[in-house]
């Protein structure tokens, strides 16, 4: 992996990070883990309506919105609802999600994330947040790095979920940049899709075998820095 960023830092690669003008940030994998929140949630539903939702299960429920991942849950289950029972589901889960959440702070952020968007915001990079949540203010708060983001686009200013675009370019219109000048950094395969449509760069954090697509792969922020 280090190999792979020198061998980027000599080329286009690294000038794609070096000259961007803004970096658009998803939310759960890339600054914090709280998809074991949502996991337990699901899974506490799941168990409410009599069956079993395991790992496997929940990797399908990566990077989409509430009501799709409530949908592919029912779906495991065998289960169908009429829309009003759904919504209720949805916000059954959410209350347990939002109970989770209330607890954490600084200690669940990535290794490196904080520092790494303080090193953006001294270079004059300008930072928001793309993501499906809608529940970022909370987190961002309880984390204390809200006032590092000079825009927060979540889940509820997007009707869109990822693979659309809808939730970057609203992102790069509200920082007030072009798509092209825009880097996304993301632990999802629908958010690298979505970035690319958008025409924007790609940043993906995770596995190179999941990101393929994504135009620098490393595991977590802090392999950025320096």
């Amino acid at each position: 992996m280090k190999d792979e960023i020198a061998a980027a830092r000599k080329g286009y690669k690294y000038n794609m990070l070096e000259n961007m003008k803004g970096a658009i940030f998803d939310l759960d994998g890339v600054i914090v883990d709280t998809a074991k929140f949502h996991y337990q949630a699901w899974k506490r539903l799941a168990n409410e309506l009599g069956f079993e939702f395991d790992a496997s299960h929940n990797e399908r429920l990566k990077g989409v919105s509430r009501m799709r991942s409530l949908e592919i849950l029912l779906e495991v289950g065998g289960l169908s609802f009429s829309e009003d029972e759904k919504l209720q589901l949805a916000d059954k889960k959410n209350a347990w999600y939002v109970e989770y959440i209330s607890a954490i702070d600084e200690s669940e952020l990535l290794e490196g994330a904080k520092a790494y968007m303080e090193m953006l915001k001294d270079r004059g990079v300008k930072i928001a947040l793309g993501s499906a949540s809608k529940n970022s203010p909370i987190i961002l708060n309880r984390l204390s790095i809200t006032a590092l983001f000079d825009a927060i686009v979540d889940g509820n200013k997007t009707s869109k979920a990822k693979p659309d675009p809808e939730v970057f370019l609203i992102a790069a219109q509200e920082l007030g940049l072009r798509p092209e000048e825009c880097v996304v950094y993301e632990d999802a395969e629908a958010g690298i899709e979505a970035a690319r449509a958008a025409g924007m760069r790609t940043v993906g954090i995770g596995s190179r075998d999941i990101l393929k697509d994504a135009d620098i792969v490393v595991p977590g922020l802090y392999e950025l820095m320096g």
